[in-house]
């Protein structure tokens, strides 16, 4: 009979998690090449709370953001971390990290995308890289590809809508797992691949304009993307056969406004159309809820022949998830539109109206978990907030110290139920630009970073509160995490 968990394994995962294009910078440094993250400008009159769409734009405005000279671009600079990366991971040791997660450019290694030979002095940088995440003593989580693909294959090819950019995909990726074998040993090969339309450029590589119907390629690329996905997983079993390859999606998971049936029935079917993706890459196959609201919505998906049994024979290993908030569905005022839906009046408010729910995070792991029984990871958490520095360099985050605590605390709710969670990969353990807004006021760290929403400031890196207090949550396995 199975026992009941008294808290944290041993062995769980402890750390952080960053992304190549928020931090690395050197966007033009070393023969790497411009990528869907280096066209974003920051808007210093954006509207915080209603972010609905990451960058993109038509070809022309694309070509005009990668010819101005005017505009900040923040993600091009990010916090420079392609040259602090060792006295950054020295940060994170001293924190005592089990798991880093960052990603890899993918313009680094395959500058514009289609060449046959990879750029090697982008792959040199993360041989450094992840040799000195391992002798830090940490785990190294790496994600193949975060909103960072080459702009050339969005401009020349139109991104996943393209098979042919599945297939450099691919090549990338191989050559990913034959560089690291034996390195890395969880692998996230799309991050958050449920988040479109939202980051639909970042992600597939579609740019505004492409098609008449931009929801039928969305999900063509999506289709394509998933097929990409399970080709790479196939590879991985024949190059590295113990890495574990991973999913990820961004969690999506709403609650009906009332009790009304409406409203119940609703929320069920979005809920129901974020699972299609994990359906797709877990269980190996299109749910037919998916497929009929394809042919009610007149989408006809290009499928080939041998890409369902592709699907079907390589799954993902576990299941990487991000969560920040949730959301409530009014069957009066939001309809299927994924992530169309109401704040939930019973949450605090935020200037991103990111209202936290610690609650939810139970709910929602608990829903993945039951539907699949595979390993999950949170690959992302945290709290993005305005931090003051005082006069005497201490930054005093409680409202980070607490969010984090409360999400700990259902995180450990979990794993007395029996979900096998392998780790707590929270979101910016050093400040960085933000990917929803551009910003570098939006702070999540446990670390300030000196520089403000033009990159300008001394750079130099602060230990805020909420750095000793994740020390001692690690320290102590989870089991200290204070009161508040």
């Amino acid at each position: 009979m199975k026992t009941v968990p008294t808290g944290f394994p041993k062995n769980f995962l402890w750390g952080g998690a960053v992304a190549a294009c928020q931090i690395e910078g050197a966007w033009d440094v070393d023969e790497r090449g411009p990528s869907t993250s280096d066209v974003r400008v920051f808007d210093k009159d954006m509207d915080r709370a209603n972010i609905t769409k990451e960058g993109g734009g038509t070809l022309e405005e694309i070509e005009f953001s990668l010819h101005d000279n005017e505009g900040y671009y923040p993600k091009r600079h990010g916090i420079d971390f392609y040259h602090t990366y060792k006295s950054d991971l020295a940060l994170m040791k001293e924190m005592g990290f089990k798991a880093f997660r960052t990603s890899i450019s993918w313009s680094r290694i395959f500058p514009k995308g289609d060449e046959i030979s990879p750029n090697e002095k982008g792959l040199e940088f993360y041989d450094h890289l992840i040799d000195e995440i391992i002798k830090d003593g940490m785990e190294p989580v790496i994600t193949m590809s975060h909103y960072d693909m080459p702009i050339y294959l969005v401009t020349e090819y139109g991104g996943f809508a393209n098979r042919k950019v599945s297939d450099f995909f691919v090549r990338y990726g191989k050559v990913l797992l034959e560089r690291f074998k034996g390195k890395v040993k969880y692998w996230i090969v799309c991050n958050q691949v449920n988040l479109v339309p939202t980051v639909q450029f970042g992600s597939l590589g579609l740019y505004d304009g492409q098609s008449k119907n931009m929801e039928e390629l969305m999900y063509q690329a999506v289709h394509n993307q998933f097929v990409t996905c399970a080709k790479i997983i196939e590879a991985a079993r024949e190059i590295d056969p113990k890495a574990q390859m991973g999913t990820m999606v961004a969690d999506g998971t709403f609650y009906p406004a009332t009790c009304n049936p409406k409203d119940i029935v609703l929320t069920m079917k979005k809920n129901r159309m974020q699972y299609y993706f994990t359906d797709v890459q877990l269980r190996g196959e299109y749910p037919v809820y998916a497929l009929r609201y394809f042919k009610e919505h007149n989408i006809d998906l290009k499928i080939q022949p041998g890409d369902e049994e592709l699907l079907k024979k390589y799954t993902a290993d576990f299941l990487a998830i991000s969560y920040y908030y949730t959301r409530i569905v009014d069957h009066t005022k939001n309809d299927i539109t994924p992530f169309d839906g109401e704040q939930n009046p019973y949450l605090e408010p935020t200037p991103w109206e990111w209202r936290a729910d610690p609650l939810g995070f139970y709910n929602s792991l608990s829903q993945y978990w039951d539907r699949y029984q595979v390993p999950l990871m949170i690959a992302e958490n945290g709290l993005g907030a305005l931090d003051t520095v005082e006069t005497d360099g201490s930054i005093h985050d409680p409202y980070r110290i607490s969010y984090l605590r409360q999400h700990i605390e259902q995180l450990k709710e979990c794993i007395l139920d029996g979900v096998n969670i392998l780790g707590y990969l929270s979101w910016g353990p050093i400040d960085l630009v933000s990917s929803s807004s551009a910003e570098m006021s939006k702070r999540y760290g446990y670390i300030y970073v000196d520089l403000d929403d033009y990159g300008s400031g001394s750079g130099k890196r602060l230990k805020k509160d909420s750095f000793y207090w994740y020390k001692h949550v690690i320290e102590t396995n989870g089991e200290e995490l204070g009161n508040d």
